[in-house]
């Protein structure tokens, strides 16, 4: 009986490649914390905003978006309620203005207000964000044809970053975007 099982447990081992016998199984990665966790998060925000608005882009940043991602928007309710279809509607978005789409040569900006974030960790799996930001839109000038972007409003957000250890990685979970109003005349009206 025992010269079967060492038998087989050595066919097993002759049978599985030299690779994956020496090769050590790679640990989930752990959630960063300090100003690596902040910069993590700077990061993500600013490529997760750049695809979706100026760059229009979102399949470059669909891996930044969790597949259970939900968001809830105070002006529209509920516009993504997965993943996948928040980057769908994106990518509809995005193709509308290329060359013959409905809203061609749109343009629009999103820009961080610096000073307003705020980075909370969530125990070993997370992080929540917080921040303001302002949006903007490329106007054409009447006479000459030549532009500038004019802001149109602004906005608060809150977002839940889930870690995801087997990327080593963050995944936008939910988001919640309020405060949205339009923007301030300038200069302001003196009394």
């Amino acid at each position: 009986m025992i010269h079967r099982t060492l038998a087989a447990a050595l066919a097993l081992l002759a049978a599985t490649p030299l690779a994956a016998q020496d090769a050590p199984a790679e640990a989930p990665a752990a959630m960063p914390t300090g100003e690596a966790l902040k910069a993590a998060v700077e990061a993500n925000d600013a490529r997760l905003f750049w695809g979706f608005f100026e760059g229009c882009d979102p399949e470059l940043v669909a891996d930044l978006v969790h597949p259970d991602f939900r968001m809830l928007h105070d002006l529209v309710g509920m516009p993504s309620a997965s993943g996948a279809e928040m980057v769908a509607g994106a990518t509809r978005n995005c193709d509308a203005r290329k060359p013959g789409g409905a809203n061609e040569g749109y343009r629009n900006r999103r820009l961080f207000v610096p000073g307003s974030r705020r980075i909370q960790q969530l125990g070993d799996w997370g992080v929540l964000e917080e921040g303001h930001h302002t949006f903007h839109e490329w106007r054409r000038a009447a006479n000459d044809g030549a532009g500038g972007w004019v802001q149109t409003g602004g906005g608060r957000y809150i977002h839940v970053w889930k870690w995801m250890p087997e990327e080593g990685s963050f995944r936008l979970l939910e988001s919640l975007s309020l405060d949205h109003g339009p923007a301030p005349s300038y200069p302001p009206a003196l009394d």
